[in-house]
C-alpha cells in the first residue's frame, strides 16, 4: 500500500465530504492520532481494516482510498438491460430495509408515550432533517421536547431497529456485477455511513449515493433527481429508480426515467420483479 499517495486520498475524500478530523475520527471510531498518522503517510501498511473503517465512514468505496482500480465497464462487464437500462439507482428504507415500525414500536416502549405519538411528532420534523436544513442534534431537541420526554437519540433507535430485507441486498449485490448502481435516499445524515459500517446496508463500490441529508434536498424535489442524473452520467432513459414510494417514482418518470414500485409486504415477490427487469438484452 503507498502510504503517502493513502493519506493524500483520504484528506482529499474527507475534505469533500466537508468533516473535520475529528468528525472522521467519531464516525469511523478511530483515534486522533492514527487518523493524523495515515493522513501524513506516517504508518506503514495501515491495517485494512482500518483503511475500510474509513472508506465506510467517508461513503467511498475501500478501492478509492487505497488507490487500486476501481470496477471500470470493462472488467465490470457491464450491461443494458432489455429496456435500455445502463444505471439503476436503489431506495434505502422501504427497499432495502425495513426500519418505520420496529423504531417507533421500540421508541413508545422506551419512553412510554403511545407509537401513534411518537409517529406523528417525527414526521414533523423528518422532512427538514432529511434535506440536512436540521441537525441530528436538533432533531433530537425537538423531537424529545415534542414527546414531553427529557431526550431522545433517534439514531440509536433507528440503526437498532432497521431490518435488512435480504433478498433486496443480495439482488442490489448481483446487480453491481452488471450495470452502474447507486443509492438515492431520503435519510438523515450520518445514516448511509453508519448502515455501511455494519454492513445493514451492503459496502459495495457504489458508483454514486445521492444522500438527501447531503445535497439539501428530497425525492420528490426535482433538484434531488437532476443531481441523481448529473452523477450517475447516462441518459435519462437509461436509469432505472427502484422505490418505495409511488410519488417519488412518479417525479422520476416525468424526468425520462425507468422506475419501478417495491412492495417491501412483499419483499420476494417484489424481488423477482426486480430481477426480471434487469435481465440484460441478448
Amino acid at each position: 500500500m503507498d502510504e503517502k499517495g493513502l493519506g493524500k486520498r483520504l484528506q482529499e475524500a474527507r475534505q469533500k465530504a466537508g468533516l473535520t478530523q475529528q468528525q472522521l475520527c467519531h464516525q469511523a471510531n478511530l483515534s486522533f492520532s492514527t487518523l493524523t498518522k495515515i493522513e501524513r503517510g506516517a504508518i506503514k501498511s495501515p491495517s485494512i481494516f482500518t483503511v475500510g473503517s474509513i472508506a465506510a465512514a467517508l461513503g467511498v468505496g475501500l478501492d478509492e482510498l487505497v488507490g487500486t482500480q476501481s470496477p471500470s465497464p470493462s472488467n465490470r462487464n457491464l450491461k443494458t438491460t432489455k429496456s435500455g437500462v445502463r444505471f439503476v439507482y436503489f431506495d434505502v428504507n422501504g427497499c432495502l430495509v425495513h426500519f418505520y415500525q420496529g423504531a417507533f414500536t421500540k421508541l413508545a416502549e422506551a419512553t412510554g408515550v403511545p407509537a401513534d405519538v411518537v409517529e406523528t411528532a417525527f414526521w414533523h420534523y423528518n422532512d427538514d432533517v432529511c434535506r440536512g436544513i436540521m441537525t441530528m442534534n436538533d432533531f433530537n431537541e425537538k423531537f424529545a421536547d415534542r414527546l414531553g420526554i427529557d431526550s431522545v437519540d433517534w439514531a440509536k433507535y433507528y440503526l437498532e431497529a432497521i431490518e435488512p430485507i435480504l433478498e433486496m441486498q443480495d439482488l442490489l449485490k448481483w446487480a453491481s456485477e452488471q450495470y452502474k448502481f447507486g443509492l438515492l435516499t431520503n435519510i438523515m445524515p450520518g445514516m448511509v455511513n453508519a448502515m455501511r459500517r455494519n454492513n445493514t446496508i451492503p459496502n459495495l463500490p457504489y458508483d454514486a449515493i445521492i444522500d438527501s441529508s447531503e445535497v439539501a434536498a428530497i425525492k420528490p424535489e426535482s433538484k434531488i433527481y437532476e443531481i441523481a442524473q448529473e452523477r450517475a452520467g447516462v441518459n435519462p432513459s437509461e436509469i432505472l429508480l427502484i422505490d418505495d414510494s409511488r410519488v417519488n417514482l412518479m417525479a422520476a418518470e416525468r424526468l425520462g426515467w425507468h422506475v419501478l414500485w417495491f412492495d417491501d409486504a412483499r419483499p420476494e415477490t417484489a424481488v423477482q420483479r426486480v430481477r426480471e427487469a434487469l435481465q440484460p438484452k441478448s
